[in-house]
């Protein structure tokens, strides 16, 4: 009966939480003997974790295309008070001064209007950008962003985003990723070619700004330009319909021809620029204006008066010197004036800054490019026709096989096209 009475009296304790004090010292409690889910005095429970996702994973920004948007959805603790403020580190490099190539960057945050990010532009930890914002449970941040070039950022950029707050713990993270590849331009960032049959059409060629593939192909601009002994190029004409020329029609009459801005007709209706350009054997269009070459052999440029805009786009004419009667074919490739000798060898000017009256020589003296020109029926410069340059230039061999220079005349050629020889003037 006593050992009954024993029993009940020490459950009696265990259940009240009185622990016998010789059952306590039957069964002593040590350090890391805690049985797994205990808590002791005193401890408090782990800190939530916030999250950083990016919805669809890295976002694909084609070069030179239309601006695309990227949502980053941030979670956070609902301990977390104050203003929070976001730290990506996507590893871009600083542009140089000057440099015009950084990426076009707008953000939000929680569906604010969009503000510029100030991506690309030095900051003493290289950190990329993003607005603080007061905490909350969710924020978002939507990031609107271009590029117009090809440039340093290229390839792929994979960064971590944390959110710290005001104390600078980290309260948030994860990945954030772009990926820079080219892409086609819109329309008014990409060239086009033109080419003359013999039945007077002018077909265009738009470029694609791929290199493996830098011309579409033709479409139909109009017909009646077997009117003219001569068509050039002021300016360089995109696939948005601007970019103006002028031709020579069999009078010796030029012509004025204004970009229209519509890509189906290219071109207005003519202006009458002036007479007697019968006079000159060669016609082009340099970096100064317009150069023709008379009989004599002596070079004339004629200033852009106002780029290229309608009624009167030439200043009166100056003289740049005699002697050009020694060079068959006056062009330009890469923003360069290119002229070719008997021997078949071409020569290279370079621009130099000039005023007309001034010193009245526009080039810089003549750089021998190579020989072998000869092969070559037809040389003309262009636009950029592939999207990472700025001028190009074509030429055609007797075959008919078209041949792209890149950036100037000295680069290697890369074949572009084929049975070229329908044409009778390449533009």
């Amino acid at each position: 009966m006593a050992r009954l009475r024993a029993v009940l009296v020490t459950a009696t304790a265990l259940v009240s939480g009185v622990v016998p004090a010789t059952v306590a010292a039957a069964a002593p409690v040590t350090a890391g003997s805690l049985p797994a889910g205990s808590v002791t005095a005193g401890a408090t429970e782990a800190t939530e974790a916030g999250t950083v996702v990016q919805e669809g994973g890295p976002l694909v920004v084609r070069t030179g295309e239309a601006a695309v948007t990227t949502r980053i959805t941030v979670t956070l603790p609902e301990s977390v008070t104050g203003t929070v403020t976001p730290r990506l580190d996507l590893g871009l490099p600083i542009p140089s001064g000057g440099d015009e190539y950084v990426p076009d960057t707008h953000c939000s945050v929680n569906g604010e209007p969009f503000e510029d990010c100030g991506w690309g532009w030095w900051n003493p930890e290289n950190v990329t950008p993003l607005p603080a914002a007061m905490a909350q449970r969710t924020i978002t941040y939507d990031i609107r962003i271009s590029a117009l070039s090809f440039y340093a950022y290229a390839g792929n950029r994979d960064g971590e985003l944390e959110m710290r707050d005001e104390n600078g713990t980290v309260v948030a993270s994860g990945p954030v990723g772009f990926r820079f590849v080219r892409g086609t331009p819109e329309a008014g960032d990409r060239t086009t070619l033109h080419a003359r049959d013999r039945d007077g059409v002018l077909w265009q060629y738009e470029s694609t700004a791929d290199p493996a593939r830098p011309l579409k192909p033709r479409t139909r601009v109009g017909g009646g330009w077997n009117g003219y002994t001569s068509l050039t190029k002021l300016s360089f004409t995109t696939a948005s319909g601007h970019g103006s020329l002028v031709a020579r029609d069999k009078d010796g009459v030029l012509w004025y021809h204004e970009g229209s801005g519509n890509p189906a007709a290219p071109f207005k209706p003519r202006v009458r620029e002036g007479g007697g350009w019968n006079t000159y054997t060669s016609i082009s269009a340099g970096y100064h204006g317009l150069i023709a070459r008379d009989r004599d052999g002596v070079l004339w440029n004629y200033p852009y008066e106002n780029g290229d805009s309608t009624g009167a786009p030439l200043k009166p004419r100056v003289r740049v010197g005699g002697g050009w009667n020694a060079y068959n074919l006056i062009s330009t490739i890469g923003g360069r004036v290119v002229a070719r000798d008997s021997a078949g060898v071409l020569w290279s000017y370079e621009p130099r800054k000039w005023a007309p009256g001034v010193d009245g020589a526009p080039f810089k003296p003549r750089v021998r490019v190579g020989g072998g020109w000869n092969t070559y029926n037809a040389v003309r410069g262009t636009g950029d026709l592939d999207g990472w340059s700025s001028t190009d230039g074509v030429a055609r061999d007797a075959a008919g096989n078209l041949w792209l220079y890149k950036d100037s005349p000295t680069a290697a050629r890369t074949k572009i096209g084929w049975n070229w020889q329908i044409y009778n003037a390449i533009v």
